[in-house]
């Protein structure tokens, strides 16, 4: 075997490289000589199964001296995991009961007075008895039978199906490497397959104690086979999760890379001296309480101002229109008030005498009060200049509350020339009010 093994530190095993060894070693298992009490290596983070191995860094004061001492003698240890990781001094009742016999293959002593092991898991055991805790543990082992492989093709697919999950997590992976999958293929024995896979197993560490702790093989392959789908799950979403963010980066960097070419483009023809005056007017348009269809063309002429030179013709027409936009008092509204004796009032200071005039304005207003709506015929009065006309307007606007506003139209303008000067929808721009009495 290669000895191209990773070590890492007892409290920090989260993506621990196993390696497995010969798989015929599993089938000596049961020849090995275990006495009945061993120093136990208390274990964060991951569970070690039969037949694979485990290399780790052990750096607490007991960990090294029974390490040692087992190396000393038959190089037998009992790993057990800790319930909580997160414990720096185990107890006893900090250990799981079920665990498994390692030998150590190798002892390591580092410079900084840290020693390196690579234990393989031999049987798994149930703890009798702690006999021991001072200078480390030591308990009393029951070693636990372990259940043949079944020569049944209901299990054969569960092992079919469990290397094709497994198959399919490594290449969702990129930091599993390919070589993964040649050795899972090359693996024949089923339960070394099963304990293989359950110890790289992206799982919660109570998952895999429970894995070992099942005593029936197709139980335990049956677990196996949920929590790898639940990981290929768990995997696919991921890489889907990944590539969708790529695809969003690759628009972005994209569209940036549009954006500098057009600006040097910009640069080339003289100098971007429009930007200040877009982003003004951008920032101006946060403040507009616009609906959705303005807020979108005015977001559209942006980006074709945008895209064009000042000096081309076209820009002076698109730019005055997106001003104008902005200059309009969008949502900005004068709240009507009805009342009729006000309006009477202000009518009979305003004007003497007129009293048909006043009395059809007093009316029209009353219908208005009455239906709660402008969509009424519109007030005309006809005659020569001088008698009062623009003043009625203006009274009626004081009545009942609104801004005025005086469009000078000459009797000769058709439709077309009137939208033409722009003077009916630049008026609200100059009282700043949607609805303004307009004469």
């Amino acid at each position: 075997m290669k000895d191209n093994l990773f070590a890492r530190s007892e409290d920090d095993l989260d993506f621990m490289p196993i390696i497995p060894l010969n798989e015929t070693d599993n089938e000596n298992l049961h020849e090995i000589e275990i006495p009945k009490e061993l120093p136990v290596l208390p274990l964060r983070n991951t569970v070690l199964f039969p037949g694979v191995v485990l290399p780790i860094t052990v750096g607490r004061d007991k960990s090294i001296r029974a390490v040692n001492d087992a190396y000393k003698a038959d190089k037998l240890i009992g790993v057990l995991a800790q319930k909580d990781s997160s414990v720096e001094d185990p107890g006893v009742t900090d250990l799981e009961d079920v665990g498994t016999v390692a030998r150590i293959i190798k002892l390591i002593k580092m410079p900084d007075g840290g020693t390196t092991v690579i234990l393989q898991g031999k049987r798994r055991f149930k703890v009798g008895a702690v006999t021991a805790e001072d200078p480390y543990f030591k308990a009393q082992v029951v070693l636990l039978q372990e259940e043949e492989a079944p020569k049944e093709q209901d299990f054969e697919a569960y092992v079919s199906n469990i290397k094709d999950l497994a198959s399919q997590i490594i290449q969702l992976s990129p930091n599993i490497p390919s070589e993964a999958s040649i050795i899972l293929k090359n693996i024949e024995n089923p339960s070394f397959l099963i304990h293989f896979i359950s110890s790289n197993l992206n799982t919660e560490l109570h998952e895999k104690q429970q894995l070992l702790e099942i005593h029936h093989i197709k139980s335990r392959a049956d677990l196996l086979m949920q929590l790898l789908q639940r990981e290929l799950q768990f995997a696919e979403l991921k890489n889907k999760l990944t590539t969708r963010t790529k695809t969003e980066l690759d628009k972005q960097q994209r569209e940036y890379f549009l954006q500098q070419q057009l600006k040097s483009i910009k640069d080339e023809l003289g100098g971007d001296s429009n930007e200040r005056e877009i982003k003004e007017m951008q920032k101006k348009a946060e403040t507009k309480k616009w609906p959705a269809t303005a807020k979108d063309l005015f977001r559209k002429g942006v980006e074709r101002l945008e895209r064009m030179h000042p000096s081309t013709p076209d820009y002076s027409v698109v730019f005055n229109h997106l001003d104008l936009m902005l200059e309009l008092p969008w949502g900005e509204l004068t709240e009507d008030s009805y009342d009729l004796k006000k309006a009477k009032k202000i009518l009979d200071h305003d004007h003497y005498g007129m009293t048909r005039v006043k009395e059809r304005i007093l009316e029209y207003l009353a219908v208005l009060k009455l239906k709660g709506d402008m969509k009424s015929p519109i007030l005309c009065f006809v005659g020569p200049p001088g008698i009062g006309k623009t003043s009625l307007g203006r009274s009626i606007a004081g009545a009942i509350g609104r801004k005025y506003v005086r469009i000078s139209l000459t009797a000769s303008m058709t439709k077309a020339r009137s939208a033409g000067t722009g003077r009916p929808i630049s008026a609200p721009c100059r009282e700043g009010s949607c609805n303004p009495c307009e004469r």
